[in-house]
């Protein structure tokens, strides 16, 4: 039965210590494990204040977590945050597992997607290290490769950048955990798509992952990023229906 038991998609644990090592680049960030979920608090980072349900998917259960971790981002003044609820899915146009949940709107959905790096891939030489921040800035719009600064010092994430004619247009982060690789946050300036960037920073990064020990790679693809790693063999294994705290 689809709700049975708790769903654990491939890499989640990969995914949470990535928020755990995002926390220490951010004031008064945090990563908090609760009764039926597991949140990232950044109270200075909207976009990662993000849940993953941990109890078995159902009304029931999100309810629960929405009701207790209400409070917790109350209280560390987040107002707006996102609950992932974990299906065993492999579409994006499949039913929902839950339908509604008290003051949550539906949002996004991602797949989580997986490959099994079987031999090194290959690498760039235009794809640099850099801070997480000068990566996030590196997707919505170009950076001139003299503007990027060094990787984060301590920081247990890594940040790319790929330059193009000396112009940073597209990022990402990675994190290793054993001999698994996520990887997050892919983008590409908008003028920059369809020119094969975002798979030649890609391959880099599994290459570096591969070089470091890496023997699978995890992630979280949004529709417009699936052709792109089905393309690169990953494959469907589960998805995140996301909701949002409504206002």
């Amino acid at each position: 039965m689809l709700n049975a038991e708790p769903v654990v998609p491939a890499g989640q644990e990969t995914l949470t210590a990535s928020w755990q090592a995002l926390a220490t680049l951010s004031s008064g960030a945090r990563l908090e494990r609760r009764a039926g979920a597991i949140a990232a608090v950044f109270p200075n980072w909207a976009p990662l204040n993000n849940a993953i349900l941990l109890d078995a998917p159902s009304s029931r259960a999100a309810a629960a977590a929405v009701a207790d971790l209400r409070g917790l981002y109350r209280d560390a003044s987040v107002d707006s945050w996102a609950l992932w609820l974990p299906s065993r899915r492999t579409d994006f146009a499949g039913p929902d597992t839950v339908h509604a949940i008290d003051g949550m709107v539906r949002d996004t959905t991602t797949l989580v997607m997986t490959v099994a790096l079987g031999h090194p891939v290959r690498s760039d030489d235009r794809v640099v290290r850099t801070s997480v921040a000068a990566a996030t800035r590196a997707t919505d719009e170009p950076v001139p490769a003299g503007d990027l600064p060094g990787p984060d010092a301590g920081a247990a994430i890594d940040a790319w950048a790929l330059v193009d004619d000396g112009i940073a247009v597209a990022a990402a982060w990675s994190h290793l955990r054993g001999t698994d690789c996520g990887l997050y946050a892919v983008g590409t300036v908008p003028q920059w798509r369809r020119r094969g960037l975002a798979r030649a920073l890609t391959q880099h990064v599994l290459s570096d992952a591969w070089n470091r020990g890496a023997r699978t790679a995890t992630l979280q693809s949004t529709p417009m990023g699936e052709p792109l790693y089905r393309s690169l063999g990953f494959s469907a294994v589960g998805r995140y229906e996301e909701w949002v705290a409504g206002e």
